[in-house]
């Protein structure tokens, strides 16, 4: 019975709302590739600091500091 209800309730804002659905069909892959660039950046900037971490622990590590 929820279902049901479910289904004519999805029905009825399909109905309503079309437009909102279409924009938001068509805005979210803009969206996406808007925000592609972001998470590059996001990536490369955790692999630099990645990266001075290890060159600032290698002293220690190359003395056997098992930490």
């Amino acid at each position: 019975m929820q279902a049901l209800i479910l289904i004519v309730a999805w029905c009825i804002l399909l109905v309503l709302a079309w437009p909102l659905t279409l924009l938001v069909l068509v805005a979210a892959p803009l969206l996406l590739l808007l925000a592609l660039p972001f998470c590059i950046a996001g990536i490369v900037v955790g692999a630099v600091l990645a990266l001075v971490k290890a060159l600032l622990f290698l002293p220690a590590r190359i003395l056997g500091y098992r930490g």
